[in-house]
């Protein structure tokens, strides 16, 4: 009798043992997929912020467009003035 206690005993054990390292497995393919979710994530954060600054620089650049032909204008106006007042 002791015989099969200990044999139950034994196979017991070793069931636990093998749901034991089924559970870490799953907590480490968990903790693997939170991890690519978390990087996958912070590139998406990386590229929408370099797609705004990109926005930023070209809006920057068509302000400073916008400048120059108002300021191109506004001297083509001043020479003409000039030229009126000069005859």
């Amino acid at each position: 009798m002791k015989k099969i206690a200990l044999t139950l005993a034994a196979v017991a054990s070793l069931g636990l043992t093998a749901c034991g390292g089924s559970e870490t497995t799953e907590a480490n393919t968990a903790e693997a997929n939170a991890t690519e979710t978390t990087t996958e994530a912070t590139a998406d954060v990386n590229a929408a912020t370099a797609d705004a600054n990109a926005i930023d620089a070209a809006e920057n650049a068509l302000d400073a467009a916008g400048n120059a032909i108002e300021n191109g204008t506004e001297a083509l106006e001043n020479v003409a003035e000039n030229t009126t007042n000069a005859q």
